[in-house]
């Protein structure tokens, strides 16, 4: 059995290709990408992907699989290579991202064939199919649990703490919240829209268990989300503090890169040689 550091190392090197697919798989695609969102939860999912999830990518319709919701889905450019590494479809087809009627939509769209288990992008909208899926595995005495990772702008949403408060009122121990805290939205820093203040403490009264970690440090993420640390009669709740557009210098903290409508070869270009740099450094 691998240690805790050999499975994060594995990762951290699957993170660094997934940085660079994402990035050539958006040159010069119409509509363009939400890079901001999308690279600063690439640690987290492929965390889940490549190591904590119970899954069989080339039996997507297992019933007893786990299942994984990105209810913040303008995000979804880092999942698809994620998904392809982990088995879902070959890296070719990374090349049909953004083809109208294709799979690969820049919102993710329900396509069990291919691993996507919902509709997602009108945010606040993602716990609430999740905690479904969630309270039919607990009815049905299902084994699976049910991951949902959310922005913590979309956190401003009504719809979110209706659907923490009924998770907590069913005792729903196999569902799992990730907050992508990376304390910016679309327009600018997080707490100038609606300071949440606190999130994490907001969770826990609502009857969660709750944990805050770095989101980018994988070794973290493994320990936080394994299946033996998942509370009794409990959902759980984890708060990762990120950095919107972590693994591009220039991305990093930086909202004229949340989304880019068209990505030229030189910005391509240019990303791709920071991320080189980086990995020399």
């Amino acid at each position: 059995m691998k240690s805790i550091e050999q499975r994060a190392e594995y990762i951290r090197q699957q993170c660094k290709e997934i940085r660079k697919l994402t990035m050539e798989m958006t040159l010069e695609v119409e509509g363009g990408v939400h890079f901001g969102p999308a690279y600063s939860i690439i640690e987290i999912i492929a965390a889940l992907y490549l190591d904590i999830m119970n899954i069989d990518p080339k039996n997507p319709h297992w019933e007893d699989r786990d299942r994984f919701i990105l209810s913040k889905g303008h995000g979804v450019a880092s999942l698809y290579p994620t998904m392809a590494l982990a088995g879902y479809y070959p890296v070719e087809f990374l090349k049909h991202y953004g083809e109208e009627d294709g799979v690969l939509g820049m919102h993710p769209g329900l396509a069990l064939d291919y691993g996507i288990e919902a509709s997602t992008g009108s945010l606040g909208q993602g716990l609430s199919f999740g905690m479904g899926m969630a309270l039919a595995g607990k009815i049905r005495k299902k084994d699976y649990r049910t991951f949902v990772l959310l922005g913590n702008g979309e956190c401003n949403e009504g719809q979110i703490w209706e659907c923490a408060m009924s998770a907590a009122h069913y005792g729903l121990e196999n569902l799992v919240a990730i907050v992508d805290n990376n304390a910016m939205q679309c327009d600018q820093e997080s707490r100038t829209i609606c300071d949440m203040g606190d999130i994490a403490a907001k969770w826990r009264s609502f009857g969660w268990e709750t944990k805050e970690i770095d989101g980018h440090d994988i070794g973290q993420l493994l320990v936080t989300l394994s299946k033996n640390r998942q509370p009794y009669n409990k959902p759980l709740a984890v708060i990762c503090d990120t950095i919107k557009g972590k693994g591009i210098s220039f991305f990093e903290d930086n909202n004229n890169y949340h989304h880019v409508h068209f990505v030229t070869k030189e910005l391509c270009e240019k990303a791709l040689k920071d991320m080189a740099e980086q990995e020399q450094a």
